[in-house]
């Protein structure tokens, strides 16, 4: 595997990822939207349909798409930890493109949502419907670009992440001890299937970032784009589901060298 296919393969592959898990919370959250308000489950799935179009675009990287899985997948042994660097600067650059095309293909329904006085009196809690003490920070479109908890709690947050992604790097560590699996390419569908039963199961406390990128990476383009009206970032929270997701990966790789290699 070249240092082109990783940069290739990760970039593309996650701003794929991004453009088609961030456009499913922009479909279900700006208010012009005809999926407007579909649900946690659209997300979760919509999430999960992601992953698996991202993953198979970028077969020929590994298809990590996560600095998690790829810090598990480097401890498990199959990663080089000299590529590790590239792995990851791949993949901020790729979800931040990502980001950047959710944006323009909702472009029209981002102005409309932001300016919309019923939307921006809600958010400010004018009609009594938000307590600003759980999201001092946040925007009114930032959960679409990032992730946040229903209740801050530091301990609780980091451990959500951390819990989380180590059930997702640990399925995708042990897809080799079922043969044929990696090889029939359906190992991509069962690691989406992983991330959607994630959604459903474990996403309601914090969002289920399981990837640093996949937070960090739009967080910074909601930082830097011209939205109108559109908030802070929130970057008080932005560290947890950085370190949590790669705290989970690393557990992840420790646990599959104790029990399975």
């Amino acid at each position: 595997m070249s240092s082109s296919d990783i940069f290739t393969g990760e970039t593309i592959g996650t701003a794929v990822l991004v453009l088609l898990g961030g456009g499913v919370c922009a479909a279900v959250t700006l208010k012009r939207s005809k999926a407007f308000q579909a649900g946690w489950v659209a997300v979760a799935f919509g999430w999960g349909f992601a992953v698996l179009t991202g993953a198979y675009i970028a077969q020929r990287s590994g298809a990590h798409l996560n600095p998690a899985v790829t810090v598990g997948l480097a401890i498990e042994g199959t990663t080089k930890w000299s590529d590790v660097p590239l792995y990851f600067g791949s993949q901020i650059l790729g979800a931040m493109i990502g980001a950047v095309l959710m944006w323009i293909t909702y472009y029209g329904l981002f102005k409309a949502h932001l300016t919309d006085p019923e939307v921006l009196a809600e958010h400010n809690g004018q009609e009594g419907m938000v307590d600003k003490s759980t999201a001092p920070k946040a925007g009114p479109v930032l959960g679409i670009f990032s992730t946040g908890p229903e209740v801050r709690n530091v301990v609780q947050n980091v451990a959500t992440e951390i819990i989380a992604t180590t059930v997702l790097v640990l399925a995708i560590l042990t897809q080799g001890l079922t043969k044929g699996l990696g090889v029939s390419g359906t190992g991509v569908l069962m690691t989406a299937l992983v991330v959607t039963s994630i959604g459903l199961s474990l996403g309601g406390p914090t969002g289920y970032a399981i990837n640093p990128v996949r937070d960090l990476g739009p967080r910074i383009v909601h930082a830097l784009l011209p939205l109108p009206n559109k908030g802070g970032s929130d970057w008080g929270y932005a560290w947890i589901p950085v370190v949590g997701p790669l705290l989970g990966g690393a557990l992840a790789g420790g646990i599959y060298q104790l029990a399975f290699a």
